[in-house]
């Protein structure tokens, strides 16, 4: 890295270099990060935090080399490490590289955003020569994707999400089944979110006493990120190999104006009704007893058909 990296907030997935090369093109870098697979859950949810101590410092640690990240958490079994993939907008890089650097730990209060330390540099506290790098802020890192994972676990993942919608629809989806919306901001798929006060406003043009909230399982499978007004998968990411498009919350898109998450699930089969989260009390009762008479109905059409 050179001393200085000019960071003008570009928004597409990276750049990916060898670990000793130095940057190119605006400061965008496609990186990795080793985790647990509970810690992978909260960070699809939520995010990432800083570590408050390490080598570097407070920060998100990540490294350009795959392999590193793979061996981490350290303590962790193989069956029980997650590498995402990330993009990472590196800002102004203070290179370290040598034990007791005057700048190892203080870096960021230097007006740094990354620390990097170049791979085979000689440090002590790095026996195994490879690159790391430290990244001050969160909100410079994004996750793009799985890099590597044991088994699909990560990417068969359940989350528990919500859908609004009527009295009327309700019966109909309980009973038969997600019907995908043929348009919408993200394209043809179903709407839904994991924040349930995003749920309880639709659909928007409804009387609240006529409004329903579903409690959802979605396998979520591979996740595309979108995360920008115009972006180049925001109706192709279903073509491109993805099976779910996730708006994160307060991105800043002019299409989404309340800031909440949202995410669009391609095939209907991927999402599960679980409960009902909230709904008027004259419907509340008949619609959760609606699985059970579908169970039952379901026993039935099947006993009969054994009969003939």
């Amino acid at each position: 890295f050179r001393e200085n990296v000019v960071d003008d907030g570009a928004s597409f997935q990276g750049v990916l270099l060898g670990a000793s090369q130095k940057p190119q093109r605006r400061g965008v870098y496609k990186m990795f990060h080793g985790t647990s697979v509970a810690c992978a859950r909260l960070i699809i949810a939520n995010g990432f935090k800083q570590s408050s101590t390490g080598l570097l410092g407070k920060g998100v640690y990540v490294s350009r080399d795959q392999k590193k990240a793979q061996a981490y958490p350290r303590n962790a079994p193989s069956s029980d490490r997650v590498v995402f993939e990330l993009s990472v907008r590196v800002g102004r890089v203070k290179r370290i590289d040598k034990d007791n650097h005057p700048l190892l730990l203080t870096w960021s209060s230097n007006g740094y955003d990354t620390a990097w330390i170049p791979p085979n540099c000689g440090m002590q506290c790095v026996p195994s020569g490879l690159e790391e790098d430290c990244v001050f802020d969160p909100k410079r890192v994004k996750v793009v994707g799985i890099a590597h994972a044991p088994n699909p676990t990560i990417e068969k993942e359940v989350y528990t999400m919500y859908h609004g919608t009527t009295v009327g629809f309700a019966r109909s989806i309980i009973t038969s089944g997600f019907v995908p919306s043929t348009k919408g901001m993200l394209g043809p798929g179903v709407y839904v979110s994991r924040d349930k006060k995003k749920a309880e406003r639709y659909p928007l043009q409804e009387n609240p006493s006529n409004r329903v909230v579903l409690e959802l399982e979605v396998r979520v499978g591979r996740v595309k990120r979108i995360d920008k007004d115009d972006h180049p998968m925001q109706y192709t990411w279903h073509s491109n190999g993805y099976d779910t498009a996730w708006v994160p919350p307060n991105c800043g898109m002019k299409a989404v104006k309340s800031g909440l998450e949202e995410d669009c699930i391609f095939d209907t089969k991927r999402i599960k009704v679980v409960g009902i989260a909230k709904a008027p009390q004259t419907a509340e009762n008949e619609l959760k007893k609606l699985p059970l008479v579908v169970f039952f109905f379901g026993m039935l059409q099947k006993h009969l058909h054994k009969k003939r």
